[in-house]
């Protein structure tokens, strides 16, 4: 589907233009997971004020997070949007975490194991399970999202009615199993997405389109 020169051409170009981005920002791998959970249909500096709160309130661990009042739970990170959803999700997560033994118990799990177990708890799809998986575990699972396709539809790579299973897996073989590689391509997705490819491109501007065939470009210059 994608041919790997082209794909790590564009994670090249795009890391000469933005520099490394040093994605996931967390202090430990809980922490990526609470964040990849409120980070849900919000921006992540609304994310980053909620766990600021979160931590004021208690451990950033799961026993302390369903030790509190569901109600004061969703008052806490209210900042993140959705907040009564995503405390009933971060609830759910954090049961699902406590039974599964935790870090310990949840990293002796095989890959593909280990990302089922996370599509079975209630509020976690494929997106926050491979942020979960990449950032957290640092397993080989390339992350896709909303930008992935706006940039990759724009160059002419994805028709834009893929499946996500279908895009992350053409990555995969793209790049090879590569979790440095994978990390640093998605947060530059993210970053360029929000500063250049934006909902209405700033085309002159995108390293991408001044090096490489971009429909976007070209219907715009048309």
């Amino acid at each position: 589907m994608f041919e790997p020169k082209r794909v790590r051409a564009i994670h090249d170009h795009l890391l000469v233009c933005h520099g490394p981005r040093h994605w996931w920002p967390a202090e430990t791998p809980f922490e990526v997971m609470i964040g990849a959970v409120l980070t849900q249909n919000t921006a992540w500096s609304n994310v980053e004020r909620a766990i600021t709160r979160l931590r004021a309130h208690c451990r950033l661990e799961a026993e302390a997070i369903l030790a509190l009042d569901p109600i004061e739970l969703a008052e806490t990170i209210r900042p993140s949007g959705y907040f009564n959803v995503k405390a009933r999700r971060l609830i759910a997560f954090c049961t699902f975490y406590r039974a599964a033994g935790g870090w310990d118990g949840l990293n002796a799990l095989d890959t593909e194991t280990l990302r089922a177990r996370l599509l079975a708890v209630k509020g976690i799809g494929p997106e926050t399970a491979d942020d979960i998986l990449l950032y957290a575990f640092e397993r080989p699972v390339f992350v896709v999202d909303a930008y992935t396709r706006r940039i990759f539809s724009r160059l002419g790579l994805l028709r834009g009615d893929e499946g996500y299973e279908t895009i992350r897996a053409a990555f995969e073989r793209a790049l090879g199993p590569d979790v440095p590689r994978y990390k640093e391509y998605h947060a530059l997705l993210v970053e360029h997405a929000k500063q250049v490819c934006r909902s209405r491109p700033r085309c002159s501007d995108c390293v991408l389109s001044r090096t490489l065939p971009c429909r976007q470009a070209l219907a715009s210059d048309a």
